[in-house]
Formats: structure tokens, C-alpha cells, sequence
């Protein structure tokens, strides 16, 4: 096999696997443009014979999913900037100084970081419910998403911050900077890409959380869009189209910046973030 050959083989190999990757979303869209009875039909249309798009305006209506949106939203930016205010100064401490405590100290949020969200919600709600946290579940929803993914932003940002030159920092002490100084003027700025993938991709995570909110708001006003849309399932679920169409509404913004941000994040994680 030559070259040309192989290369036109792995291609097609890839646009397969691509192929079968964005289906189901390909299924999602599809899905909320047909009938319920086109829905159910055998064999399936891959196309809708009529587009019914009023789909769309009937359940952002009737589900009143800008509300939903709207506390999805303030949650992930509530948890966003609570994590990158803590965990930016914490990456910082663990990328420059190193010894044996601070290694345990990363083992530890390592572990962290395996929990899934199951198995912490129990002694979450518990703790929660003795502090009186429950009077203000989105801020217990955002404290808790803070804990939870606080480990996966320190240890993408600590390898940014191992791969700014220290011989930079220490020029700018030398220059008359205090470390803090020296932190925000040269560190900072050098780091910038990494910090912000990092924190879109815990944004991306806190917008889709369940777990947490699922279990912690109970008032459906405060409930952000992805309980709201396991509100659609029950034991005689049949509306697929206005499920989809929901979906649809629910993670196309995400998508769309991640299209709109595509370069800048394959920058970020390339230049230190995953190293």
C-alpha cells in the first residue's frame, strides 16, 4: 500500500467515524422539524416530508424555557467565576513551589477529581441542609459544581502556569515587582489562553449539570434547562419532537460557541494546557 493510498484510506476512515459521531445530533435536529406520527413511522424519513417548525415557538412557550436558560446560565456563570477566582491562585502556589507536601497536596485533588457526582451529592445535601444552604440552592448548586470540578481547572491551569518561563517572573522581581505584581503583569497575560479554555470548558460542564440541581432545587422557578428537560420524561412519554426541539434550544448555544471559539481552545490546550 503506498502512501496515497493509505492516506486516502485513514480520510475515509475518519469521515466515517465523524460520520457516526454527529448523528445522533444530526437525529436531534431531524427530529424536531417532523410530525408525531412521522416520528414513529417505518421505516424512518431521514428528512421531514413537512418541516413543521412551529415545534420551536410551542415549547419554548409552553415549557417556558427561557427560564430555564436563564438559571442554567446563572449557575454557570456563578460556578465560573468562583472557580477561576480560587483556582487560578491555587494552579499558581502548585506549579511554582514544589516539595513533597505540595505533591501530596495535588494527589489529593487528583482524587477529587474521580468522585463522580452520584456518590458526592449524598454528603453534599447532607452538609448543605445543616448549614442552612438550602435556603439558596443555586448558590449550593454553584458551590457544589465548584468543588466538584475545581480539581480538572487546577490541574489544566497549573501546567499553563509550568510552562510561563519562571526566568520572566524573576526578571520582573528584579526590576522592582512584588510577587504579586510580577504574578499579574507578567504571569497573568502569558497564561491567559490556557485560563480561558479551561474555564469554557467548566462553563460547558456547569451549563449541562443535573446531579446537583436535580437534587438540591426543589422551586421549578430555580431550576436550570437540563431539569427541565427530564420534566419531559414519564412512563408515557411519546412527544420525541418536542423533546428534541428542546434539546435543540438547550445545546445549540454551547455549540455554537464552541465553532465561534474553535481556534483560540485548540490554541489553549495545545500550548500547555494537557501537558
Amino acid at each position: 500500500m503506498n502512501g496515497t493510498t493509505r492516506d486516502r484510506l485513514m480520510l475515509a476512515i475518519a469521515i466515517v467515524m465523524a460520520a457516526i459521531y454527529l448523528f445522533p445530533l444530526y437525529w436531534m435536529y431531524v427530529t424536531t422539524l417532523k410530525s408525531g406520527s412521522e416520528v414513529f413511522a417505518t421505516p424512518p424519513s431521514f428528512w421531514p416530508a413537512s418541516p413543521q417548525w412551529s415545534t420551536y415557538a410551542f415549547v419554548w412557550e409552553s415549557r417556558n424555557m427561557g427560564r430555564y436558560l436563564w438559571n442554567s446560565l446563572v449557575i454557570a456563570v456563578g460556578s465560573v467565576a468562583l472557580i477561576s477566582v480560587l483556582g487560578v491562585g491555587c494552579a499558581y502556589v502548585l506549579a511554582r513551589y514544589r516539595n513533597a507536601w505540595v505533591d501530596v497536596g495535588l494527589f489529593l485533588i487528583l482524587m477529587l477529581q474521580v468522585l463522580p457526582a452520584s456518590l458526592m451529592i449524598t454528603p453534599i445535601f447532607v452538609g448543605f441542609s445543616q448549614l442552612g444552604m438550602l435556603e439558596y440552592p443555586r448558590l449550593a448548586v454553584i458551590i457544589a459544581i465548584a468543588a466538584k470540578s475545581m480539581p480538572f481547572f487546577v490541574v489544566l491551569v497549573r501546567a499553563t502556569f509550568m510552562g510561563v518561563p519562571q526566568e520572566l517572573e524573576e526578571a520582573a522581581l528584579v526590576d522592582g515587582n512584588s510577587r504579586i505584581g510580577a504574578f499579574f503583569s507578567i504571569v497573568l497575560p502569558l497564561a491567559r489562553n490556557g485560563i480561558l479554555v479551561s474555564a469554557l470548558l467548566i462553563f460547558m460542564q456547569a451549563f449541562g449539570e443535573f446531579v446537583y440541581s436535580k437534587s438540591i432545587i426543589q422551586a421549578a422557578e430555580l431550576q436550570p434547562a437540563s431539569v427541565g428537560l427530564n420534566s419531559f420524561m414519564g412512563p408515557n412519554t411519546n412527544e420525541w419532537n418536542n423533546i428534541m426541539a428542546y434539546a435543540t434550544m438547550y445545546v445549540t448555544p454551547i455549540l455554537a460557541i464552541f465553532v465561534l471559539l474553535q481556534r483560540r481552545i485548540v490554541s489553549g490546550l495545545t500550548s500547555g494546557a494537557l501537558k
